[in-house]
């Protein structure tokens, strides 16, 4: 398994798709990708955030939507520099003035006006909503609390495609209990289940556990400027999930 490119590390998806919807720089097909990407990556974590502040389901659909809507209509990052900071809480920081300032304007252009971004009947958010405002009733804790671990989630998703890849599917799931503390079987019975010696299970949870830390550590330096920040932001999404 390759490490993610050094070179890269600064200067990835999440800031690079800021950059990538800004109007006249690049062309309205890819503006309109990057809003999708961001999209698919913070959508959860806002809503969350909109319905935990007191809006209906229904208000907090529109509310999301029209957010997403209006940036890519409006090139809402233009003013953005990922010099300046972490781009969760630029985000956040956006959200919430959108709050204060297009409630009327998004109710008129119902569900984001013409712009569909989210396909709110595949995803139930209110499903997902269900649970996560148990852990939480605060808003801003509960939109870092899903930050977390949507980007935790995307982490695993991307070790569970590498050992895909490799051939490695079953190895994967007996062992990303260590990684998630879920279901976390004994060494003795998945060395019987993976036909290896507890000596070589050992071996594989501790190369899982670090590339896991890698990939997890990648997608978290896609959203900021510089190693003080990341490694403030891997401190923060440990608190953040021990917290309640």
């Amino acid at each position: 398994m390759k490490d993610p490119p050094g070179q890269r590390q600064f200067a990835t998806t999440h800031w690079s798709l800021v950059g990538a919807a800004k109007p006249g720089e690049v062309s309205q097909t890819r503006a309109r990708e990057a809003l999708e990407e961001l999209c698919r990556a913070y959508w959860y974590p806002l809503y969350a955030f909109v319905r935990s502040g007191g809006y209906s389901a229904d208000d907090a659909q529109d509310l999301t939507q029209a957010f997403f809507a209006r940036i890519i209509e409006t090139g809402g990052f233009a003013t953005a520099d990922r010099e300046r900071g972490r781009f969760r809480s630029y985000l956040l920081g956006a959200m919430k003035h959108f709050l204060a300032n297009e409630w009327h304007r998004a109710r008129r252009h119902k569900r984001g006006g013409h712009v569909q971004i989210i396909e709110w009947d595949a995803l139930n958010p209110e499903g997902r909503y269900a649970g996560a405002s148990e852990q939480s009733d605060n808003p801003e804790h509960l939109f870092d609390r899903e930050w977390a671990l949507e980007t935790i989630a995307g982490a695993l998703q991307g070790l569970r495609d590498e050992m895909a890849n490799a051939g490695k599917s079953e190895q994967f799931d007996a062992l990303k209990g260590s990684l998630t503390g879920e279901d976390e079987l004994p060494r003795e019975e998945i060395a019987v289940r993976l036909s290896m010696s507890e000596g070589a299970v050992k071996v594989a949870v501790h190369r899982l556990r670090q590339r896991y830390r890698k990939l997890l550590r990648a997608a978290i330096a896609e959203t900021v400027s510089n190693e003080a920040d990341l490694n403030d932001e891997m401190r923060y999404l440990v608190a953040v999930l021990r917290s309640r």
